[in-house]
C-alpha cells in the first residue's frame, strides 16, 4: 500500500484534517503546527485530538507529520531570531506529546552569514535544549535546496547534527524531491546512487519521510520552486521510480505541490496507479 498524503490546513481542528485526508484518497498528511510565518498555536482540544486518532487507527493512517513554521531559525545571526525559534521548537515539542509516536519536521535554518560550522553548533544547542528523554515524536531534519545561507543541502551537513544531538535516536530525515534534486543530487538518472550516498554518510534508517515534490528549475540549482508531480525538470517517470525504490516504497510521502484539494486528489489517484506497476 502506498502510504500518501498532501499539505492540509489544521484551521478546522484536527477530527476534521483527519476526514479531509480521506476524502481525497489519503492515508496521512501533514499540517503546519502554527502559522508557517509564525505566531501562537492553536489550543489543543483532547477530544479533537482522540476524534483524529480513532480515524488514523480505523484507517490504517501511516505516521503523520507536523512542520514547523518556515520562520523557525535556529541558526540566525540575531539573538532574537533564535529565541523566538527555540521557543516555538520547544513547544512544539511538547504539544506533539498529544499525538504520540508521529514525526516533526523542521528546516535546519540559514546562518546569515555565520558559516554553516557556527549554525550547526546552534542547530545542535537548540535540539539539545528543546528535545526531552520521554518525548516519543521523531524530530526530522528537512534536506535543502542550498539557496543564500541554508544549511542541510548536503547530507555532510545533516550527519554532523544527528552527530551532535544529545537524543540523536529520536532524530531522522525527511527527504524533499524538489530541494534536494536542486541542491544537486541527481534523483532521475542515479537515484540508486543518491540513495547508497545518503546511506554512507548519514545510514538509511533515519530517512523517515519524503516531500514528493517536483521542480520548475534544473539540477543544482539552489532555487527550491515546487512544481506539480511530473509538470517540471524531475518528471513523471523518476516519481515512479522514487514511489517504487526499495527503500523508499515503505515510508509516508507528503504531497507539498502548488496544489488545492482537487490537484492534491488527483496527484494522489495519479501516483497509487503508478504503485507497484515497475
Amino acid at each position: 500500500m502506498l502510504n500518501i498524503g498532501s499539505h492540509l490546513s489544521i484551521s478546522n481542528g484536527f477530527k476534521a484534517i483527519g476526514e479531509q485526508a480521506l476524502s481525497i484518497g489519503a492515508n496521512t498528511f501533514q499540517f503546519f503546527t502554527r502559522n508557517p510565518r509564525g505566531g501562537a498555536a492553536r489550543k489543543i482540544e483532547q477530544s479533537d485530538v482522540d476524534g483524529l486518532i480513532s480515524i488514523m487507527q480505523e484507517n490504517n493512517f501511516a505516521p503523520i507529520l507536523a512542520h514547523a513554521p518556515y520562520t523557525m531559525n535556529l541558526c540566525s545571526a540575531k539573538a532574537e531570531t533564535r529565541e523566538f525559534a527555540l521557543n516555538t521548537l520547544t513547544d512544539d515539542l511538547h504539544r506533539m506529546e498529544y499525538l504520540p509516536g508521529n514525526l516533526y519536521n523542521f528546516h535546519p535554518g540559514s546562518h546569515t552569514g555565520q558559516g554553516v560550522e557556527k549554525g550547526i553548533e546552534q542547530i545542535i544547542d537548540a535540539l539539545n535544549t528543546a528535545m526531552f528523554k520521554e518525548m516519543s515524536t521523531t524530530v526530522l531534519l528537512e534536506t535543502m535546496a542550498g539557496k543564500g545561507s541554508e544549511i542541510g543541502s548536503r547530507f555532510e551537513e545533516l550527519r554532523a547534527i544527528i552527530d551532535g544531538a544529545k537524543f540523536s535516536d529520536k532524530i531522522g530525515v525527511c527527504l524533499d524531491t524538489c530541494h534536494v534534486f536542486d541542491a544537486g543530487y541527481d534523483i532521475v538518472t542515479d537515484l540508486d546512487g543518491v540513495l547508497e550516498e545518503f546511506d554512507k554518510i548519514i545510514g538509511i534508517e533515519r530517512l523517515c519521510a519524503v516531500h514528493l515534490n517536483d521542480s520548475m528549475n534544473y539540477l543544482g540549482c539552489h532555487k527550491d520552486r515546487h512544481q506539480k508531480i511530473g509538470q517540471g525538470a524531475i518528471g513523471l517517470e523518476a516519481f515512479k521510480n522514487i514511489i517504487n525504490n526499495k527503500y523508499l516504497s515503505n515510508l509516508p510521502f507528503f504531497l507539498e505541490t502548488p496544489n488545492e484539494i482537487d490537484g492534491y486528489a488527483q496527484e494522489i489517484a495519479l501516483l497509487k496507479s503508478m504503485f507497484g506497476n515497475v
